[in-house]
């Protein structure tokens, strides 16, 4: 993801962590903060230390990445959001990940789903 893309700052983390509606489903947790006046989303990534070695929590932000790469026509522009991992993705490959990605943003809603059925 480019920069522009990314939530960067422990501050602007905080901020989508406290003011954000929270949904999640047993490999993520999705907080979605919405902000109208953002031509494009930005996104967070948190791995924690418990999932594995870095390398292991390397690879599950690649999946992450990559996932959201190839959804992002398809995500609502106007909004910042977190991806926090829980403990059952480690075992996942990256195709179930992303189908829990897309399982997470359809509960919250930030998913076009006219495109997301041409990707």
């Amino acid at each position: 993801m480019k920069k522009a893309y990314r939530v960067k700052s422990e501050k602007e983390f905080q901020k989508v962590f406290h003011n954000g509606q929270s949904i999640a489903n047993r490999q993520l947790v999705l907080y979605v903060y919405p902000k109208p006046e953002q031509v494009h989303f930005r996104v967070g990534l948190s791995v924690g230390k418990k999932m594995g070695n870095a390398v292991k929590r390397n690879q599950i932000k690649r999946y992450l990445r990559q996932a959201l790469h190839e959804l992002e026509p398809a995500i609502k522009p106007d909004i910042d959001f977190l991806l926090i991992a829980r403990q059952d993705i480690r075992d996942k490959d990256y195709f179930q990940i992303k189908r829990s990605i897309i399982h997470v943003m359809k509960l919250a809603n930030i998913l076009d789903q006219t495109i997301l059925k041409n990707l």
